[in-house]
Parts: C-alpha cells; sequence; structure tokens
C-alpha cells in the first residue's frame, strides 16, 4: 500500500511538473509575442496578415520589406532559401509561414483521404501525413492546408475526395490522427473548411449551404473541433456562404465557435481569394468592405486577395476597424510562429532536393497504407483471390496503365514517372507466378468510343481470367469536380457488359475519388474492388490483393448508391413518420429505384469470413462520467488469416428531437487467424451519447440507448442500456483542452 502510495504521488508530481513547464512555455511565448508586437507599426502588422502565392502578384522586395507574414505554392528549398534570406533583412525578421496543399503526400503520394478513410485506422492515416510531412519538411515547407474535416453526404460533389466521408465521428477520429501525423512529421497544420463546405446545394463546389445550427454542432463541426484538440496550428475559412451568411465573414463560426466555445487560439486564413468572394456573395461593396468584414469576423489572414494590404491600414486610421482587432489577429501568427519554433529554426540549405523521393521506407509505407485502403465490394463464386491455377490474365482498361491518373488531384510534387500503375504491379506479381499477362485498354480515359473493344474482347477470350480497371480518370475529380450523373462515364459499362458476356471470369478494380453508379455492371460482373486512387505504390498494393498475397480489410467510409438521384444518402439520416412498406405505396421509398444503397456505410468483403457472437452490455444503468462498455466475440471462421473492423453504433429511439436510426460511436479493427476468436470491447463514454440544440449546449437525456454491434452499419443488434439521469453541458463546458500548435 505505501509503494502504491507513493508511485500514485510521484505521477500526481509528474503529471502537476509538466503542466507547470507548459504554461511557463506559454507564458513565454507570450511575452516573446506582446514583445514583438510593441515594436511593430500598423504596416508592419498589417504584413503578417499577408499571404501571397510564389509567381505573380508575389514582389520578392515584399518580404524584405516586412508586407508579406506566409508564402504558398513554395515547395522546393532554394526558393525557400531565397525567402529566409530576405526576411533577414526586414526590420523586424519575423520568420514566414511557407504553406503547400500536401493533402496525400509530397513526392510519395498516398491514397485520396477518402480512399485513406476505408482503412477505419487512425494508425493509418497518421502514418501517411507524417511521411508527407518529412518529405515537405526536408525542403523547407511547414505549413499544409489540410486536413480537409468537411463531412459530406453527397458523392457528386467532387471534392469529397479529399474528405473521410459520411460520418462525424469517423471524420473526427481519422482528422486527429491526421493533425497529429502532420505535425510529428514537420507539418503545422490548417483544417479546412470551416465550415459546412461538404454540403453544398446540388453537391456542386462553391453552392451555398442550409445546415440549422444542432445540425453543424452534432455533424459538421465535430471533425473540426477533433482538430483543435489534436493542436491544428490554423484553420481555413470554407468558401460557401452558410444559411445566407459567407463563411469568410461569419462571426459565429469563427469568433463564438472557434473560439469562444473551444478556445482556439491559432488564426484563420481564409480560402484562396474568399475575402474578395465576399463581393460576388453581395455582402461587400468593394475590396474595402469585404476586408474589413472579414477581419471584424475573425479572419486574420488573407490568402492571395491583396485586400488586407491594400485597405486595412486606412480602415483602421479611418476608425472603421480598431487597431486592437489587428493587434489580435497579429498575436495569434505571431504565437503560431513562436510555438512553432520558427525563430529559432536554422535557414534551410538550399541544397536540398526530392530527388532522394520516394525512398523505398517511404514506398513501404505507401504499399501499406494502400492495402489498407482497398475495399471488396463484392465476389460472387470467389473470382478473387487469383487462382493458383490460372495461366493467362487479360488486364482490360484505360486505367491500368495510367501513372498520372493513380496519384488522383492535389499531389504536390508527385511525380508520374514515380507511379508502380496497376498494369506493372500484375505483371510482376503474375511473372513470380509463371502466368501470362496480356493489356488492352478498351478505350481512352474519357472512353468516349468502342473502337478499341475488338481488341479488348480478343484478349479476354484467350485469357483464363479478366482483371478490368475502369473508373474516373484524375480529371473527374476533386476541386471543381462536381458531377450530376455519377454513372460509369463514357462508355465504360458497354465494355464492362460485353467483357461479362464472354463468359470469362471478370474481376473489375474502380479507380476513382467517390461511388460510381454500377448499375447492371453490379449484376454481370462477379467481383468488384475499389481502389480509389491509390498512389505511388497503388499497383504493387493493388497486385497483393487481387492475388491474395493480403486480404482486402477495407470499409466504405460513405453509402453506395444505386443511382445518383438518391443522393444525398447517408446511413444516419433521421426516422420519418411512414418509414419504408414494401407494399405500402406511401411510405418512404421510390417509384422507380430500390430505397437502399447498394452497399451500406462500413460495408466491405473479405476473402475469409467473420461470425460475432455473444455480444454483452456490461453495465446497463449509466450515469455521467461512466462509459458504455459492449464485448462481443469475433471468429474468423475461414482457412485465411484477415482483419476486421469492428463497428459499434447507436440509437437514441425517444428523445425531445428526432435522433438518427443508427451512429457509429466506435470502431476496433483487429487481426485474427483462421479459426481464431477474440472477444473486443468497444467503449463509449456516456457524455457521447448525446445531442447539441441550436446555442451550441450539450443534453445526453435520459432513457433508453439501444446498441447494435457488427461489421457495418447494417449491424445487428446488443440490446440496451439505460442513461439514468439527463446530463447538460452549456458550450464553453465542452471546450477542447489542447493547447494549438505547439511544437513538439
Amino acid at each position: 500500500m505505501r509503494l502504491s502510495y507513493v508511485l500514485g504521488l510521484f505521477s500526481a508530481l509528474a503529471v502537476s511538473s509538466l503542466l507547470q513547464a507548459g504554461a511557463s512555455a506559454q507564458d513565454a511565448v507570450e511575452r516573446r509575442v506582446d514583445e514583438l508586437l510593441g515594436q511593430m507599426t500598423l504596416e508592419e502588422k498589417v504584413g503578417q496578415l499577408n499571404l501571397v502565392s510564389h509567381g505573380p502578384p508575389l514582389r520578392w522586395e515584399d518580404i524584405s520589406d516586412g508586407k508579406a507574414g506566409a508564402v504558398l505554392n513554395f515547395n522546393n528549398a532554394g526558393d525557400v532559401a531565397r525567402a529566409q534570406a530576405l526576411v533577414r533583412q526586414s526590420r523586424l525578421k519575423i520568420p514566414l509561414l511557407f504553406g503547400l496543399d500536401v493533402l496525400h503526400g509530397f513526392r510519395t503520394q498516398f491514397p485520396l483521404p477518402l480512399g485513406e478513410a476505408a482503412a477505419f485506422s487512425p494508425r493509418i492515416s497518421f502514418l501517411a501525413s507524417e511521411w508527407a510531412a518529412k518529405e515537405a519538411s526536408y525542403v523547407g515547407v511547414n505549413w499544409t492546408f489540410a486536413p480537409m474535416a468537411d463531412l459530406s453526404r453527397d458523392s457528386r460533389w467532387g471534392r469529397i475526395v479529399e474528405g473521410f466521408g459520411e460520418d462525424p465521428y469517423l471524420g473526427s477520429v481519422l482528422t486527429a490522427a491526421r493533425v497529429e501525423g502532420f505535425r510529428k512529421g514537420g507539418l503545422a497544420a490548417s483544417t479546412k473548411h470551416f465550415a459546412g463546405y461538404g454540403a453544398p446545394q446540388g453537391g456542386r463546389d462553391y453552392d451555398t449551404t442550409y445546415i440549422p445550427r444542432a445540425e453543424m454542432y452534432d455533424t459538421y463541426l465535430p471533425s473540426f473541433r477533433a482538430a483543435v484538440e489534436a493542436g491544428s496550428a490554423s484553420f481555413m475559412a470554407a468558401f460557401n456562404a452558410l444559411n445566407g451568411e459567407p463563411s469568410t465573414a461569419n462571426p459565429w463560426l469563427l469568433t463564438d465557435v472557434l473560439r469562444s466555445q473551444w478556445g482556439f487560439d491559432g488564426f484563420v486564413t481564409s480560402d484562396w481569394v474568399g475575402i474578395g468572394e465576399l463581393i460576388n456573395h453581395g455582402i461587400a461593396a468593394d475590396g474595402a468592405e469585404a476586408a474589413r468584414k472579414a477581419v471584424l469576423a475573425g479572419v486574420d489572414m488573407d490568402m492571395m486577395g491583396q485586400l488586407y494590404i491594400r485597405h486595412l491600414p486606412d480602415e483602421v486610421r479611418a476608425g472603421r476597424v480598431p487597431e486592437s482587432v489587428i493587434d489580435e489577429s497579429v498575436r495569434r501568427v505571431l504565437r503560431t510562429k513562436f510555438r512553432l519554433g520558427l525563430f529559432d529554426q536554422a535557414p534551410i540549405d538550399p541544397a536540398r532536393t526530392d530527388d532522394g523521393f520516394p525512398s523505398q521506407e517511404a514506398r513501404r509505407a505507401a504499399r501499406e497504407v494502400a492495402r489498407e485502403t482497398l475495399v471488396l465490394l463484392q465476389n460472387e463464386g470467389d473470382v478473387l483471390p487469383v487462382k493458383s491455377g490460372t495461366r493467362s490474365i487479360a488486364v482490360i482498361g484505360p486505367l491500368a496503365d495510367a501513372p498520372q491518373d493513380q496519384l488522383g488531384p492535389h499531389a504536390a510534387r508527385g511525380h508520374k514517372e514515380d507511379s508502380v500503375t496497376i498494369l506493372e504491379g500484375i505483371r510482376r506479381r503474375a511473372q513470380s507466378a509463371g502466368m501470362t499477362v496480356s493489356h488492352a485498354p478498351g478505350c481512352d480515359l474519357r472512353c468516349g468510343s468502342t473502337d478499341l473493344l475488338p481488341a479488348a474482347l480478343d484478349a479476354a477470350k484467350k485469357a483464363d481470367l479478366v482483371i478490368a480497371v475502369f473508373g474516373e480518370p484524375q480529371e473527374l475529380s476533386g476541386e471543381a469536380a462536381s458531377r450530376a450523373d455519377l454513372r460509369l462515364n463514357g462508355k465504360q459499362a458497354q465494355i464492362l457488359e460485353a467483357l461479362a458476356a464472354t463468359g470469362k471470369p471478370v474481376a473489375l478494380v474502380i479507380m476513382g475519388g467517390r461511388p460510381q453508379i454500377l448499375g447492371q455492371v453490379a449484376e454481370h460482373v462477379p467481383a468488384i474492388l475499389m481502389a480509389w486512387y491509390p498512389g505511388t505504390e497503388g499497383g504493387n498494393a493493388v497486385a497483393d490483393a487481387l492475388f491474395g498475397d493480403v486480404n482486402p480489410s477495407g470499409k466504405l467510409p460513405l453509402t453506395w448508391p444505386r443511382a445518383t438521384g438518391q443522393l444525398p444518402l447517408y446511413y444516419n439520416r433521421l426516422p420519418t413518420g411512414r418509414p419504408t412498406l414494401a407494399n405500402n405505396r406511401f411510405t418512404l421509398q421510390y417509384i422507380d429505384e430500390a430505397i437502399t444503397p447498394l452497399y451500406p456505410f462500413g460495408w466491405g468483403l473479405s476473402y475469409t469470413r467473420f461470425a460475432y457472437s455473444g455480444a454483452a452490455i456490461a453495465k446497463r444503468s449509466l450515469e455521467a462520467g461512466e462509459s458504455l462498455d459492449v464485448a462481443v466475440n469475433v471468429t474468423n471462421k475461414g482457412s485465411r488469416s484477415g482483419q476486421e473492423v469492428v463497428q459499434l453504433y447507436t440509437r437514441d429511439p425517444v428523445a425531445s428531437r428526432s435522433r438518427p436510426l443508427r451512429e457509429l460511436k466506435a470502431f476496433e479493427k483487429i487481426d485474427l487467424a483462421p479459426g481464431e476468436t477474440k472477444r473486443v470491447t468497444l467503449r463509449v463514454p456516456v457524455e457521447s451519447l448525446g445531442f447539441h440544440l441550436d446555442d451550441g449546449s450539450y443534453v445526453v437525456e435520459a432513457g433508453a440507448i439501444q446498441v447494435f454491434v457488427g461489421g457495418n452499419s447494417l449491424a445487428e443488434s446488443a440490446g440496451e442500456a439505460e442513461i439514468a439521469k439527463t446530463i447538460r453541458m452549456p458550450p464553453e463546458e465542452r471546450r477542447a483542452s489542447a493547447s494549438t500548435g505547439l511544437a513538439q
């Protein structure tokens, strides 16, 4: 007992010392900020709020004149070193932030974030972002415009590929992991786009969004709050108008929620010319008014608008913007730079290049990540993995040999020459097994005609197995790539139907940034593997899965629709007063399509089979501060080792307001050998079982909570627990506890 007491006391003292050390370091940062701020002229202050891109309109002398606080699109050490030398010529020598869109890799490209989310693994998200940061920081980049924490329920929106899908809990876990991975690798994060950008009307990029405030708190803001807790150094305001108020001039978002309620003390940047776009939104008559509204709302830095540098000094002198507002914005920027240690860093060596990338170690990491993201959507007749007796394979499709396209959009410094294509990966693996491989594209990337189909059919008929690689070429995904029709573009469906009609077994590999409407292809092609944009090592990773060297374990981070007209479509919808009845027209349904998705959220098959049994809730009556603990046995019933994502969902069936039919609350990815059983316990804090009110208050109401456990969002019931007493929390009581952006 005495030893336990001593150890406990020692532990408490250690924690206390760490807290004191953190507070002391923070106090030191604030003192340095105050000292520097006191030396600055108004023009130098506004200069810190100016973010300008490499190339026009950047004037290099602006850096030495103190008229730039940050720059972007600097991606080589020579240019970084030149800018740093100019900083040393400035009066106050305040270092620059060097920003770049490092979304899923720098030179070595990892799968796009939506594909990464399919791994259902914070370890994988951390690994990918750490590697991206290590490569980018090596050449002097210190700030990334990532992660994109925008939740989206509409696959028509092209930028869905940059996010984590439709679920707020999955998005929160993976957003936090990416922020932490970037920081570990040497990059400060700028989490974007704050907020609601992923729900534009009609899935049209840049269009307005209408989201009730309670829904914002419950669905669209949790991943951003997780970024604050994980230490995101900055946030980027969104392009869109939210409920008629543009995010770039929205004090509720930027001040009330982000700063007052969550306690964020880093800085906010606009998106590209986002402040100037307030004129197009119709809430500013000119650049001066746009600058004034943005800075008063809480946007600290103007990206590529040149409006702060042009207008804010005059706005301050005219009394329309208090200088104290400018001081606070500058304070946030300087605080971040001190926390990141930029004032104490040595200049970059201009001789550094990215020629040493991708290293073999980086390739191994990229291959590992890509393997985990692959989702086996269907596998009728066990077409996959490739049978050992197979002698010849026909690889059909233009995306099989598309080294640039498999990198996906926003590929930073990615080189197509670094890519191992899917065709190359299959050839390497087939050769080791004594199999021959032929290739016929079948059509060009846009698949506008069937002129190349006869050669593809000839190759298919001569082969034992057909592996078809189709989907979205790179230009059809990402920013400004909204689609009104998500069917396989061009003649792809016709070509796939013709391949299936040969009678040869066909496995379809889909490359792309979102679900595609498959129609009858899903009925006629027995095996389908979703590969997303798998990155530099995508070909090897896909071949690993096709040949069974690894067992696919990815799960869908969003619902896969049957038809574009079903969108937006998501599993965690609210109940309706007329739930679907098959023989009742006057219930929730379509008259021309099934109401259900083609594949549900969390879906993903394996080459083995997992069985769930013995689900048990540890404690049925729950109080504040306790957790809902659910244990379940998971057994590998097959002959192959595999990974399974065990998922726990809850529902509040009777509440003061309608609650979703299901909500993901916990998950764990486990490895199981053939015949092995593991008992998995998933834990959910009671305080995570509630919902928000419009004012940001949070309530966990007394009453029943239904529990479901399984391998996707259609998981089986595990019983009910009871919340004994209602818990209420005002917004400030749920303030993020992390100190943002501290260098580690």
